[in-house]
């Protein structure tokens, strides 16, 4: 990206719309990025800049008819939002659950649209090589999501991947699988974690038991 200018990478990772102006695919969730704080944003182009430059010719994406039509319908203005105080844990939790893209994974898709109303309960389906991967019920329900797990179990969950020493196992035909990226999101601070499982709390409960992985 070192012919793109700050504006031009604003304008992709908030609007889903590349340096020449065509719609990017959304697969990276830009409707979401697009309702953070701007600062946080020009805090991530900050970060890629820092990033020592690698040659690799990415070969163009393209999309089936008659989604390569429909794609271009998707990008949208902006809608950025203060930053939450973080005194504030539920709202800041939100931010954080916003920004993440949680929803999108974390909830059923019919004909490639979220269903709003299962918010957060899990069972969308990811196929890949080895079986089919679903996602988990996020919402408060006790049998089904994580209504009876404490804040501090929420934390240790995610934490358990942080240290330095954790190697991913090699997966075998018929073993769970995730994409998950939970190396990733281990190495957040805990009062963020807390945050966002404090938010995942307020949420209507609802009842969505899912088999996290099907093995072909």
């Amino acid at each position: 990206m070192k012919n793109w200018t700050d504006g031009e990478i604003f304008r992709a990772i908030t609007t889903g719309v590349s340096k020449d102006g065509h719609a990017l695919f959304p697969v990276m969730p830009y409707q979401y990025y697009g309702r953070m704080d701007p600062q946080d944003v020009y805090d991530i182009i900050a970060y890629l800049r820092s990033i020592p430059a690698q040659e690799n010719a990415v070969p163009e994406s393209k999309a089936d008819f008659p989604f390569n039509w429909m794609i271009n319908t998707l990008p949208e203005p902006a809608s950025p939002q203060q930053r939450p105080d973080e005194s504030d844990e539920v709202a800041y939790g939100a931010y954080l659950i916003n920004a993440a893209g949680c929803k999108e994974c974390h909830t059923r898709v019919e004909n490639g649209e979220i269903r709003e109303e299962e918010a957060f309960a899990g069972g969308r389906a990811f196929p890949a090589e080895l079986g089919v991967l679903v996602s988990a019920n996020l919402t408060p329900d006790p049998e089904t999501g994580l209504g009876r797990w404490t804040r501090q179990e929420f934390i240790a969950r995610f934490k358990s991947y942080a240290d330095s020493t954790y190697e991913p196992r090699s997966i075998n035909p018929g073993d769970f699988q995730t994409i998950m990226p939970w190396t990733m999101y281990g190495g957040m601070e805990e009062k963020d974690l807390g945050a966002m499982y404090a938010y995942l709390q307020t949420l209507k409960p609802v009842v969505n038991a899912t088999q996290r992985f099907v093995p072909y």
